[in-house]
């Protein structure tokens, strides 16, 4: 993990002035994330439009029976898949935003790994407890939100008292999010947002990072304490979890 360096100096309890380097990494995972969404979408409206058939959601959308037929792969292959252009521009402006941020701090596998069980997470849930057919990668983004709120509370006191006016921003943006899924006519699937927040909160909550002050004045630097053993046991923990959830439909 590199440090940013060029971080503004911050005063010490004492008064004096150091200089403070906080961990960062290029987004590469996130831009990764945005081509290979667009490149499917671009090539399932291509194939809409040559054969009159939304053939890679049929093959690769989550439609509950063919789960339960033994396709597994659609409990994750829908966060790639989106129905229309706004759809898909909404949810990439979400990537952009928050997954810039998030894998500048997460580092790349981490955030690699919370946006998949974010992603499997949700459309899980949607698998279990809703019927009808879904697709849309803001299963995940809800995921990355929550783990942005998580973020921020287990390092609150780094950020003092801007902590509280961050984490109440991003609690308004998953209220109004929530509430436009829950309101009629909309179509949404709110038990995928749903399971995307958990599965994103859980890991965050076990293997997200933990920053420590270290060094001496004026050269200190923030590291993140949460050791590598911790984030694999998180992820597998997590992933355990939705695994046992996915189960239930089979032997309901």
């Amino acid at each position: 993990m590199s440090f940013d360096q060029s971080t503004p100096p911050q005063p010490n309890p004492a008064g004096q002035v150091v200089n403070v380097a906080t961990p960062t990494v290029k987004p590469i995972v996130t831009y990764v994330l945005l081509g290979l969404t667009v490149f499917v979408f671009i090539l399932q409206s291509a194939l809409k439009l040559v054969t009159g058939y939304d053939l890679l959601f049929i093959y690769g959308g989550k439609i509950n029976e063919a789960i339960l037929a033994g396709e597994l792969w659609r409990l994750l292959t829908p966060a790639l898949l989106h129905s229309s252009i706004l759809h898909i521009a909404f949810n990439m402006y979400a990537l952009f935003i928050l997954g810039r941020r998030l894998e500048s701090i997460h580092g790349h596998w981490r955030f690699l790994m919370l946006y998949l069980l974010s992603g499997f997470g949700g459309n899980v849930l949607s698998f279990v407890l809703s019927s009808y057919p879904s697709l849309g990668s803001s299963t995940a983004i809800f995921g990355l939100l929550a783990a942005e709120g998580v973020f921020i509370f287990q390092n609150r006191r780094l950020f003092g008292q801007r902590s509280q006016a961050m984490l109440s921003n991003v609690l308004v943006i998953l209220f109004i999010n929530l509430l436009i899924g829950f309101s009629p006519g909309t179509n949404i699937d709110n038990f995928g947002h749903l399971g995307g927040l958990l599965a994103g909160f859980m890991f965050a909550s076990l293997g997200g990072p933990k920053w420590v002050v270290e060094g001496v004045a004026p050269f200190v630097s923030i590291n993140d304490s949460r050791k590598k053993n911790e984030v694999i046991f998180a992820f597998l923990v997590v992933l355990a979890g939705f695994i046992v959830m996915a189960a239930i439909p089979f032997f309901a």
